[in-house]
């Protein structure tokens, strides 16, 4: 699994918000946070194997492991967290008009 650079993640999104605004901001970095706290998960999840043995006194039965719940749990958070942060929108150029004879073209339905 590649490792993620959570400090050029955390400049790229804040290169993409209005930095002025501090609330803003802060989403940035609860994001970053969360995505931390996943790989967190992701490490834990790859030494213990997705799914663990509880040993109840004689009784011995496999669940999945703890952390793959949480790691649902942050994935709702970040896509929750994401919806709300307001990116700047990159300038798109404007479409291409054609005229003719100094009037604009019409397009045709067909």
């Amino acid at each position: 699994m590649e490792k993620v650079n959570f400090d050029e993640l955390r400049k790229q999104l804040l290169a993409r918000i209005d930095t002025e605004d501090l609330l803003e901001v802060k989403k940035v970095n609860d994001l970053i946070r969360l995505h931390e706290l996943d790989a967190e998960c992701d490490k834990v999840i790859d030494r213990d194997g997705v799914s663990i043995v509880i040993e109840n006194g004689s009784q011995k039965f496999i669940k999945s492991h703890p952390s793959m719940n949480e790691k649902m749990k942050i994935n709702a958070q970040k896509i929750a967290l994401e919806k709300s942060i307001k990116f700047k929108l990159k300038a798109t150029p404007a479409p291409a008009t054609t005229s003719v004879e100094g009037k604009l073209k019409r397009g045709s339905l067909l």
